[in-house]
C-alpha cells in the first residue's frame, strides 16, 4: 500500500501528526488496509482528526 492509495482526508490528516503517520507506516499491510477501511466511514474533518489522534496515541483498535 503506497501513499497514493490513502483516502484524500486520512492523508492529509496523517501529513499533518507525524507521530501518527510513523504509526500508520509501522503497520502490517494488512493493518494499514484494516485502518483505511475504517477511515472510509469518516464523515466529517473533526472526527478524522480524532482518528488520526487516536492512530498516534497507540489507542487505536485495529
Amino acid at each position: 500500500m503506497n501513499k497514493n492509495d490513502l483516502p484524500l482526508g486520512f492523508g492529509m490528516a496523517l501529513a499533518q501528526n507525524e507521530t501518527a503517520m510513523q504509526q500508520f507506516e509501522a503497520l502490517t499491510t494488512k493493518q494499514k488496509e484494516a485502518v483505511v477501511n475504517k477511515t472510509k466511514k469518516i464523515n466529517s474533518k473533526k472526527e478524522m482528526k480524532s482518528f488520526v489522534s487516536s492512530l498516534s496515541e497507540g489507542s487505536l483498535q485495529i
